[in-house]
């Protein structure tokens, strides 16, 4: 610690918690809008992993308000916000962002996409499990050549709506850091469609690496031109971002006259690990280099310099790095806007816990809830296009 902080200023207010729920929102948003890019964009390359992707954005959707609920410490409290909801808060209106984008975008949108499969699933099961598939079927059981015409028109229907909605459910997350005037780290009208574009990119590399390790584990081969598209749209979506992000940067010091010393010192002090080294290094630049050496799709040549096998390595490594990044970024934006006082002459420092209410331990957990959750969902309706019950297997 140094300068001069006041003493309200010791403790931050917003920890690794919320570090973490922006996170996984824009895993939500980004895998949501990989989705489209099938269903309504007809790419057709990326439709191995539309299943995927959809499943993905639930298992994460239904983890993203926990990290909230527990920083706030009252979570039985939580329902009051629709009783008396506010209106002038962003923060507030989230419940509502999040029940619209629950029920009626991803929900709706997964049943759709399932309910032919899931009516026959319950003629082809016993016991347990026929009865769950046909709670699931809501009593829609009409499997005519109209009735799945309308499921394929409503699903496309639903994700057109979807793609706003994943805009606004991680854009307005941008919106409330960039709404704090008074603190030039966050304030910037750039920084909702920079949390957007990021959110992109993570969810594209969270698809990439569960589409290859669920291959692997399943011992069924990649699809290269699925991943190297993949590749090839994590590359372009990188571009866009690490563009925007340099804007944002260069327009916050810009109009931040009287605090630039401190933000320099809290950059080259408190942030240059997270900031320097596994956002721009890691996070960044080595996976652009590594996208545009490796992507066939990236080299004009259009031959390929390696084994499938390499190129799968280098994929879900580049991937894992971008994670690796995007959470950077996060912490970046939540913990470095607070380490510097309101008086602009002195930094704090922040040490996460390993146990207690934002310790390190419950933010592990919470990221390993929604992979078993997925988990648990890839059973139950299963993605792959083996798994699909054939019309002729039906009583």
């Amino acid at each position: 610690m140094q300068g001069y902080i006041y003493p309200n200023e010791f403790e931050l207010q917003w920890g690794l918690l919320i570090v973490l729920y922006p996170y996984v929102t824009g895993l939500v948003a980004g895998a949501f809008i990989l989705a489209s890019l099938e269903r309504v964009f007809n790419v057709k390359e990326v439709q191995p992993t539309y299943r995927l992707a959809l499943l993905t954005a639930l298992a994460f959707l239904l983890v993203a308000p926990l990290p909230l609920l527990g920083h706030l410490g009252h979570p039985e409290r939580s329902y009051e916000i629709f009783l008396t909801p506010n209106r002038q808060s962003a923060m507030a209106m989230f419940g509502f962002v999040y029940a619209w984008y629950l029920a009626v975008v991803l929900l709706l949108e997964v049943w759709f996409e399932w309910r032919r499969d899931m009516v026959l699933w319950a003629q082809q099961s016993t016991g347990v499990r026929h009865w769950v598939y046909t709670a699931l079927t809501l009593g829609a059981t009409d499997l005519s050549e109209r009735s799945l015409r309308f499921d394929d028109k409503a699903g496309r229907w639903i994700t057109i709506i979807g793609i706003p909605s994943a805009f606004l459910l991680h854009g307005y997350v941008g919106f409330i850091f960039g709404s704090v005037k008074a603190n030039p780290w966050w304030s910037s009208v750039l920084m909702p469609v920079v949390f957007l574009f990021s959110a992109i990119v993570s969810g594209i590399a969270l698809v990439l690496i569960l589409y290859i390790i669920t291959s692997l584990i399943r011992s069924r081969p990649v699809d290269m031109p699925c991943v190297d598209k993949l590749a090839t749209f994590l590359f372009y979506a990188m571009i866009v971002d690490v563009s925007l992000e340099a804007l944002d940067f260069i327009h916050r010091l810009y109009e931040s006259e009287e605090s630039i010393e401190i933000l320099a010192q809290m950059v080259e002090s408190r942030l240059f690990i997270s900031l320097i080294v596994l956002q721009l290094v890691l996070g960044t630049l080595v996976p652009l280099v590594l996208l545009g050496f490796f992507s066939p799709a990236l080299r004009t040549s259009g031959r390929s310099r390696g084994a499938d096998e390499l190129r799968r390595l280098v994929y879900l490594v580049v991937a894992i790095l971008v994670e690796i990044g995007i959470f950077s970024i996060r912490w970046n934006v939540v913990v470095g806007g607070q380490l510097f006082s309101k008086s602009l002459r002195g930094l704090t420092v922040y040490k996460v816990e390993l146990l207690g209410q934002e310790g390190l331990a419950i933010t592990l957990a919470l990221l390993a809830l929604p992979l078993f959750i997925l988990w648990g969902l890839v059973k139950l309706i299963p993605p792959w296009s083996e798994a699909r019950p054939s019309d002729a297997a039906a009583h």
